[in-house]
């Protein structure tokens, strides 16, 4: 049986170069599929990058470390970067083309146009990252506007960035579904992520008690308890007892995606989450899913 060979991953830096791509993989009728990302890649993206597989014909990443949603300029400086190990996990994942723009690509002028974002930033991750929003919304508005998606692909593990992209999806009229995928987990139970790797060991071993700690609150739910307020309570007395090097940034209960307290009493869909600091990253976490389903067997992370 003759073996069909797979069309290398194509590395494209140009936003025009990238334009004509996805215009002739249009013109042959094929969906295009994207997953952004800042690069040094774990398996919560090479998961993304599967469903994007699954579900577009075309599938385009892009690695791009943004400055503007970068709060302390030391962060930006020292965010991890590989951009061949990056190339390398992506054409292996199936990705058809890599967008690697430098910095004066995406901002030829700068900050001299931005975007604001002015609901779903005042909680969570975005009470003590203040613009860092605003600069997320900003780069998915230039790279949806290059690269015209026909979907997007978004992981849950920072479920209120998936919350305010929707948001700007709608408020844009962008011609792009938003499909967000489960977090995937470390076998005790930690979300991957970029930052893991500044973990010492001692916090690494700690890290683990977030995703338990959020579970103590889906605990307290399902004993019938309503009280937004309490839940999180629960939530912070089992990291108290457990977390002797990490620092609680916040934890918080609200109902998704509005990111709301809606009324006195938690009903339809949540979020529990939780933000940690410890010596060099800061760890975020959360549990999604609707009261609704609480006791079914599709109770969980959505």
């Amino acid at each position: 049986m003759e073996s069909v060979q797979k069309k290398r991953m194509l590395r494209i830096k140009s936003p025009e170069d990238m334009a004509r791509f996805v215009k002739e993989q249009k013109k042959a009728g094929r969906t295009v599929g994207f997953v952004p990302t800042m690069g040094f890649l774990h398996e919560g993206h090479l998961s993304l990058f599967q469903k994007a597989v699954e579900t577009s014909d075309c599938v385009i990443a892009s690695v791009f470390v943004n400055p503007t949603q970068f709060g302390e300029r030391e962060d930006y400086i020292n965010y991890p970067q590989d951009t061949e190990r990056d190339a390398r996990l992506a054409e292996e994942a199936g990705v058809d083309a890599l967008f690697l723009p430098d910095e004066s690509a995406v901002y030829p002028n700068g900050t001299a146009v931005t975007v604001k974002v002015n609901e779903k930033t005042d909680v969570l991750c975005g009470r003590s990252r203040p613009g860092h929003f605003d600069g997320v919304a900003t780069v998915l508005t230039k790279l949806f506007t290059i690269v015209q998606p026909d979907h997007v692909y978004f992981g849950m593990k920072d479920a209120q960035q998936v919350a305010v992209v929707s948001s700007l999806i709608q408020a844009f009229h962008f011609p792009v579904k938003m499909i967000p995928c489960p977090i995937v987990r470390e076998p005790d139970g930690l979300a991957r992520s970029s930052r893991n790797v500044r973990l010492n060991a001692d916090e690494r071993k700690e890290a683990a008690e977030l995703r338990k700690g959020l579970e103590q609150g889906m605990k307290t739910l399902k004993q019938g308890e309503r009280d937004f307020e309490k839940i999180a309570d629960a939530v912070r007395s089992y990291y108290r007892g457990h977390l002797k090097l990490g620092k609680i940034d916040y934890v918080d209960v609200l109902n998704y995606p509005d990111l709301k307290r809606n009324g006195t009493v938690l009903s339809g869909r949540f979020i529990i989450a939780c933000a940690v600091r410890y010596g060099r990253a800061r760890l975020i976490d959360n549990i999604t899913g609707s009261t609704a389903a609480l006791f079914s067997e599709k109770e969980g992370e959505v």
